[in-house]
């Protein structure tokens, strides 16, 4: 398996409003990520919902995409449950289905571990599966922090290959790539911070941006390895306009209703998360309409 790279839209679930996969939906948005140039998607993540999937849905949603990328990108899987047990029974889960190439996992949520515990956590499920690691840090959300100290620890455990890092501090993203050891990737989870992260050496990014408009977002990364840093940065300061609406409903709704304006039907999220206020969807439709013209 080469190191996961570029751009790797973290993509929604499609849902109808009782909460059950809408499975043709799901094909259509791969292949939009996939023909917007995305150079892999990752699947059961935060904006995939998996919170609000059951165990049925998960195997269903792998067994999709395998199915249907046939190859044509890598495919990486979230096995981001609360407890070390249930992460490994996810991780389980996906290795069976067969297909995918790696790993995400999130740290826990609803409780706050020590660092220690957070390596034992990672460790465990490492070790609990032939498929690469892929460490996920996103203290907004989860309120748990994993520290430098404690990533640059777990780079040297088997099975754990790279770090997805939603933090925002370009200072720590920095410090882990200067240190970290050969062959540990790190992709950037702050899309925002792309470029940015880019040019410290990341290797890429998890953006859930690539949903909506992956052109712009794989853009980004094609440009800067080019050598075309004007049109890499004129990409990144565009897709801060969508970036920024991202947070003004309940997530992910404006990333499914960013894939609606741009012509693929993702459906509805897990209840409760429902409302768009109308004058968002507005503004959302003049961004993605300015960024699919780019």
């Amino acid at each position: 398996m080469s190191s996961p790279h570029g751009s790797i839209p973290a993509l929604v679930t499609p849902l109808d409003e009782e909460g059950e996969l809408l499975e043709d939906s799901l094909r259509h948005v791969l292949d939009h990520v996939i023909d917007g140039g995305s150079h892999g998607v990752f699947i059961l993540g935060s904006s995939g919902e998996i919170y609000a999937l059951d165990d049925r849905q998960k195997r269903r949603v792998v067994e999709i995409t395998v199915e249907h990328v046939a190859g044509r990108v890598p495919i990486y899987a979230g096995a981001s449950e609360i407890t070390t047990r249930d992460c490994i029974r996810t991780a389980r889960m996906v290795e069976s289905v067969g297909g995918v190439v790696a790993l995400s996992v999130l740290t826990p949520y609803f409780m706050t571990p020590t660092q220690g515990e957070l390596v034992e956590h990672f460790s465990t499920i490492a070790g609990s599966t032939d498929l690469p690691v892929v460490l996920y840090n996103n203290p907004g959300r989860t309120h748990v922090q994993l520290e430098v100290e404690t990533v640059l620890r777990l780079s040297e455990v088997d099975g754990i290959i790279g770090l997805k890092d939603s933090a925002g501090d370009l200072g720590r993203v920095r410090r882990i790539l200067a240190e970290r050891p050969e062959g540990f990737c790190v992709l950037m989870g702050m899309d925002a911070r792309i470029l940015p992260a880019l040019e410290a050496g990341a290797d890429g990014a998890i953006a859930s941006t690539g949903n909506v408009v992956p052109r712009v977002v794989a853009g980004i990364y094609d440009a800067f390895r080019a050598g075309d840093g004007a049109r890499a940065a004129e990409l990144q300061a565009a897709l801060g306009a969508l970036r920024v609406l991202v947070d003004r409903a309940t997530f992910p709704l404006v990333l499914k209703e960013g894939l609606r304006l741009a012509g693929v039907d993702a459906g509805s999220c897990a209840a409760p998360a429902r409302e768009v206020d109308p004058a968002l969807r507005e503004e959302l439709r003049e961004v993605v309409d300015t960024l699919s013209a780019l």
